[in-house]
């Protein structure tokens, strides 16, 4: 449930353990603020338990008693159920003890009514005063929490100085077993992650007084921790891709390239570090139960793949085509999921000339030999990371791709951590123009080859688009690389790289096949001619697509346009 700046409604919490001496200070740093403040006594000695009676005296305050000693996570979780009964949209988390400048609870309360979705969390800025053993040991957290996101996005986890959007809280602790302790930090904000919780961080001076009383033992407090990671880990390895192709929205109906991945540098090497150390085989049967995850979850994905599969199936019908048995959804996604692998295995060098065969040969080594600059079209069909062991075939050839999302440079960075040697270069374009085709053309002249997909619609303008029959129905291509191969005037070829399904070894087939000598579109006929292209093009990936429909990755409804395709046409 998304809340508005206009139901914005804080108000603080502080759990207390044994901290009488400090509380009253606290308290009077708040007054200013003039919001509610709730005090939960996690099972206080007697002293803190009078001190608290009298703190609960003052206007604003209001005290709730637990019991007996049950931790801190669970004195938070208490505060937030009393909050939520009561109508508040946002708990302020502010520690007891007095560490957290309050300084910094300007920014915190602004940042959390402007981002009112958002767990806003300080960062801490520590002095002289911090203990060397508790700064290392939060780096040793901050590890495992990058590994159990994949992400870097939460910078601390650890900080007891936060401010709670109370729904999404609740809707975590509902849902979820989650450690009362210590460990509460941490776990909950893993998993508000896991959960699509978006966070927002701000510096927090904090402060370790001489003589302050810590609650942490070593032993237990450590012990607890350590099995919490230990759960959250091997909860993380079935949400894989939904941690890497986490969505930030929800709307299906949205362009493919709205969609923003998630995927990091860091979710990559540790997934490569996992298949390092387990081997693909190992790595196989976790996909297996990876993916059937993602299936009985990814309603979007398993919805688009089963409308690929039901207009495949028809086509197939009518052409009497015999198609594989096996065509359901699940084995549809466990395919991308092999095919994650294989990218990054490929990434990391794995693959030589006996796992590749490649068809078209005797058309690639002549171009090859002259040097000179070809434009290949790809598409979303099968795996073209492949188009690699080209480049590492032949160690003078340089390939460019282009990619139309926002996370170019990531994957570079990805390919050239995981391997230096890569020799494909990612480039990042939002939309075809004069600048791009005057870069590439230059690449093309220094005998470099240019690789641009064919099967998706523009990220700009979405109707710049050619309808093509597609399996027995009109579908729409994009124009640009079309028109984009007759400006550069150079000879056009289709890459598909496709895995061998039947192969007990990882092998593929790399299909490089002469497509045009070059794109010409006359003035006088440039729209007929366009659509004899494209369609020649559509033709083609229909062919390759009948041959190995499970590795079609276009997880969207392909026949159609989005429902904001009129908003691209009006700007």
């Amino acid at each position: 449930m998304l809340v508005s700046k206009l139901d914005y409604r804080p108000c603080f919490l502080i759990p207390c353990y044994n901290h009488g001496g400090t509380v009253a200070g606290v308290l009077d740093s708040l007054t200013a603020f003039n919001l509610p403040v709730f005090l939960v006594d996690d099972g206080s000695n007697n002293e803190t338990k009078f001190a608290l009676q009298e703190a609960a005296q003052r206007a604003n305050v209001s005290l709730i008693t637990l019991p007996n000693n049950q931790g801190k996570g669970a004195a938070v979780m208490a505060g937030i159920r009393h909050a939520n009964w009561l109508g508040f949209s946002h708990v302020i988390q502010i520690d007891a003890d007095g560490q957290h400048d309050i300084a910094a609870l300007p920014n915190l309360i602004e940042t959390s009514k402007n981002n009112p979705n958002h767990l806003i969390s300080g960062q801490p800025v520590y002095d002289e005063s911090v203990p060397k053993a508790r700064l290392y040991g939060r780096y040793v957290t901050h590890v495992w929490v990058w590994i159990e996101t994949l992400s870097l996005e939460i910078k601390d986890s650890m900080c007891g100085f936060r401010a709670y959007p109370v729904k999404a809280a609740i809707d975590v602790m509902n849902n979820n077993d989650i450690g009362s302790r210590m460990d509460f930090d941490t776990e909950i904000f893993v998993r508000m992650f896991w959960n699509g919780a978006q966070f927002k961080f701000i510096n927090t001076r904090v402060i370790y007084p001489e003589n302050g009383i810590s609650h942490f033992d070593s032993l237990w407090d450590n012990l607890k921790i350590s099995w919490m990671h230990t759960r959250l880990f091997f909860g993380m390895l079935p949400r894989i891709p939904k941690l890497l192709l986490h969505k930030r929205t929800s709307d299906g109906d949205e362009h493919w390239s709205k969609r923003q991945e998630r995927g990091t540098v860091l979710g990559i090497k540790i997934l490569m570090a996992i298949y390092k150390l387990l081997g693909r085989k190992v790595f196989r049967g976790i996909l297996k139960l990876v993916m059937g995850y993602y299936h009985l979850t990814g309603k979007q994905a398993k919805t688009s793949s089963e409308q690929f599969l039901a207009q495949l199936k028809t086509y197939a019908k009518e052409q009497q085509v015999t198609l594989d048995k096996n065509l359901t959804s699940y084995n549809h996604l466990l395919s991308f999921g092999e095919t994650m692998l294989d990218k990054l295995a490929a990434w990391r060098g794995d693959f030589n000339v006996d796992n590749l065969t490649v068809h078209g040969q005797e058309q690639l080594t002549p171009l090859i030999e002259q040097k000179r600059g070809v434009l290949l079209l790809g598409s979303h069909l099968g795996n073209i990371e492949l188009c690699r062991a080209l480049s590492r075939r032949h160690t003078h050839l340089k390939i460019n791709a282009l990619v139309f999302t926002e996370h170019a440079e990531r994957f570079n960075a990805v390919m050239k951590a995981v391997n230096p040697t890569s020799e494909l270069n990612l480039i990042q374009v939002s939309k075809i123009g004069p600048d791009t085709a005057i870069i590439l053309q230059q690449m093309i002249e220094r005998g470099e080859w240019v690789v641009i997909v064919g099967d998706r619609t523009s990220t700009s303008v979405e109707n710049r688009v050619v309808w093509a029959e597609f399996l027995g129905k009109q579908a729409p291509f994009p124009q640009g690389p079309f028109m984009l191969a007759s400006v550069l005037s150079a000879p056009v070829y289709l890459i598909f790289g496709l895995r061998d399904d039947q192969s007990k070894q990882p092998h593929f087939d790399v299909y490089f096949e002469h497509f045009s000598d070059g794109i010409k579109l006359p003035r006088s006929t440039r729209q007929q001619s366009l659509q004899q292209v494209v369609q020649q093009y559509a033709d083609r990936l229909q062919h390759y697509t009948l041959k190995t429909p499970l590795q079609w990755y276009n997880f969207f409804n392909f026949w159609e346009l989005s429902k904001h395709h009129d908003e691209d046409q009006r700007q």
